[in-house]
């Protein structure tokens, strides 16, 4: 493989639910341990590397509002979920001697920094790995969002998002035998079709921003240094 990353900064999103391990909840400490070394390996590449994290293995705001919350208060729920599984990531890097720091949307000083667009900059510059918490700090926006925003505004390579299937499929791979998986595919593919890659909201602000997202299989261990080495895995979805 080749040990040179073809990206300067990567932000790489992970669903709540891939901490959770098998049954998708709480925090798993192996898939913990085994995330915060496959992105501890991608640092030591040198090059920039941030993080988003779900909160969907604690609480999902959706999820709340469907069976009567209101959106509003179960968004800022899940918006907090978000920070302990962020908290957990920093925890789980820094004891590999991975400098990290936790930045949040929504300001809570006891236990990490708020998101300051040049702080988070000057971080990545120094060789820290940025966790972003609390989403956009604004309910009725996913993390998916978050994502594509932070990178826009940190002018990232790329968006890696994690999943536990190995790319885009033109339909659902565990239910259909005869799913076939895209190796590249246009925003405007995704959205029309309405596949499951990001919400269009994100989708949408990536296409605006020409940021391009790689969709991988992060269940399979070093594809994380795969993928920032250039390696054709996963499915890209770009402009054309």
């Amino acid at each position: 493989m080749n040990k040179k990353p073809v990206y300067k900064h990567a932000l790489v999103k992970i669903s709540g639910e891939m901490l959770g391990g098998e049954v998708g909840q709480g925090i798993s400490t192996d898939e913990l341990s085994r995330f915060a070394e496959e992105i501890h390996q991608v640092r030591d590449l040198g090059m920039q590397v941030s993080v988003i994290i779900g909160g969907g293995n604690i609480f999902r705001g959706i999820a709340g509002a469907a069976k009567g919350m209101d959106r509003a208060t179960a968004d800022y729920m899940g918006m907090l979920a978000t920070v302990i599984n962020g908290l957990a990531l920093q925890d789980a890097l820094e004891r590999r001697g991975c400098n990290t720091r936790v930045v949040s949307a929504i300001e809570m000083h006891q236990v990490c920094e708020p998101y300051i667009r040049r702080r988070a900059m000057r971080h990545m510059e120094k060789g820290r790995v940025v966790i972003f918490a609390a989403g956009t700090g604004n309910p009725y926006f996913s993390t998916d969002t978050a994502a594509a925003l932070r990178a826009a505004e940190l002018h990232a390579d790329v968006i890696l998002k994690a999943t536990k299937v190995d790319g885009i499929y033109d339909k659902d791979p565990k239910k259909h035998a005869d799913a076939v998986k895209f190796e590249k595919i246009s925003y405007l593919e995704a959205l029309n079709r309405g596949l499951k890659v990001m919400d269009a909201t994100a989708i949408s602000l990536c296409m605006e921003n020409h940021l391009p997202i790689v969709v991988f299989d992060l269940s399979v261990p070093g594809n994380l240094a795969r993928v920032v080495c250039g390696e054709n895995i996963g499915t890209l979805v770009t402009s054309s």
